[in-house]
């Protein structure tokens, strides 16, 4: 990559979400009559339904924080992410049990609670942000209280109904992945104590059981004990969901400087590749087989937003780290084939779900599972990593030409 494409693929990445998918959300989605944020939106911003899912609204709080604490302290998002956690505080908690629900009405009345504790996970990195963003205490132990929610209801879930019997129990890289994910946010935003230790353990959780380099697959779903299920949900791979996971590594291995978490997160991105990619249409499909067979879920071809959102950050992320170049070339195809078909030229943002060839499917831009997160995560992860890798790079060249860009100063 050489300078000009450098600047000019950071610049899309910042402009991009400084100056169309932020200012689309903030401009459609804020409720300032009941509170909260609305995002239910068509494809010009226009409120299609004002139920809220609460994912959604942790998850916007936490982009508003992550913006104000690492691009610009400016006033507006604070207030903004102030305004998702008042709505969260006073309408997310179940007080029977202090659980998350998960899908609420304009007014924060309950409609849903699902089984798994993901909303909790969010409301923690979003607390995580304000806390540093404010130095307000009470954020800071609400990110550690509802994190500990996210772990406890996961190894030991209470009050609610299995959805399975015990005939055939499984796990899930969901549950490890999320939890590297949430640990690594809070170590930087309010110093998490236990963070490296639940890192720790959802990546040996994730090698473990979910990894199997004699197939070179990384696993959704398993048996408890790791082993294989020849049926149709063991044999699902969501190839979006492990490359997601295999970054997380990668930025893991770049934290502590440890080349072989790096290595086994471009390994994980190497096996996922070659199943998701379509070499017919191009794009990450949404589920494929392990061994080839049909997949029963009826939308496994189709292309939704977020799988290529993770895959451009993993291949980007791949190739900064070990200058690879199959990793550029991958992230070239990822980067062109994702903004020649999801982007909308007339209203802004992206749509969030094509079919198998590019076109549009529908023109939702948001839902309770699309909002803003995926994209604007991976446009800020992107144009930081670009902003950082060129410094470095410089550096680099600074140091093989025999200057010390210290005695400059």
């Amino acid at each position: 990559m050489n300078p000009a494409q450098l600047d000019h693929l950071l610049a899309t990445y910042r402009d991009g979400l400084l100056g169309d998918t932020l200012p689309f959300w903030t401009k459609h989605c804020v409720d300032r009559e009941q509170g909260g944020f609305m995002m239910s939106l068509d494809r010009a911003g226009n409120v299609i339904d004002t139920d809220k899912g609460v994912w959604q609204q942790c998850r916007f709080t936490w982009l508003l924080g992550e913006l104000y604490n690492h691009v610009e302290p400016r006033q507006e998002w604070l207030e903004l992410a102030k305004h998702g956690a008042n709505f969260i505080d006073t309408h997310c908690f179940d007080p029977a049990d202090s659980r998350m629900w998960f899908h609420l009405t304009r007014d924060g009345t309950p409609i849903r609670k699902r089984r798994y504790a993901f909303s909790e996970s969010f409301a923690a990195i979003a607390y995580g942000e304000l806390a540093k963003a404010t130095g307000e205490s009470h954020y800071a132990e609400k990110a550690q209280r509802t994190f500990e929610r996210f772990i406890d209801h996961n190894l030991n879930p209470q009050g609610v109904e299995p959805k399975f019997t015990h005939t055939r129990p499984t796990r899930s890289i969901g549950f490890p992945m999320i939890a590297i994910a949430t640990a690594q946010e809070l170590r930087e935003s309010i110093g998490l104590a236990s963070a490296n230790e639940w890192i720790d353990r959802g990546i040996d959780d994730i090698r473990r059981y979910h990894l199997k380099p004699q197939i070179e697959c990384v696993m959704e779903t398993v048996g408890i004990h790791g082993e294989p299920l020849d049926h149709f949900d063991g044999r699902l791979l969501n190839p979006g969901h492990a490359i997601e996971a295999a970054w997380f590594l990668m930025r893991e291995g770049q934290w502590r400087g440890d080349q072989e978490l790096i290595h086994t997160g471009c390994r994980m991105l190497d096996w996922m590749w070659h199943r998701g990619w379509d070499e017919t249409h191009g794009g990450i499909l949404y589920f494929v087989d392990v061994d080839g067979h049909s997949v029963q879920e009826y939308w496994h071809d189709m292309k939704f937003w977020w799988p290529q959102n993770e895959t451009i950050i993993a291949t980007l992320m791949a190739y900064t780290l070990t200058g690879n170049p199959r990793y550029l070339q991958w992230h070239q195809q990822i980067h062109d084939w994702a903004y020649s078909h999801f982007p909308d030229p007339q209203h802004g943002e992206w749509f969030g779900y094509l079919h198998r060839d590019g076109s549009v499917s529908s023109q939702l831009k948001g839902g309770l599972w699309k909002g803003p997160f995926h994209l604007p995560r991976m446009q800020l992860v992107c144009w930081k990593r670009l902003a950082q890798w060129k410094i470095e790079s410089s550096q680099s060249a600074n140091a093989e030409r025999g200057h010390d860009p210290q005695s400059l100063l």
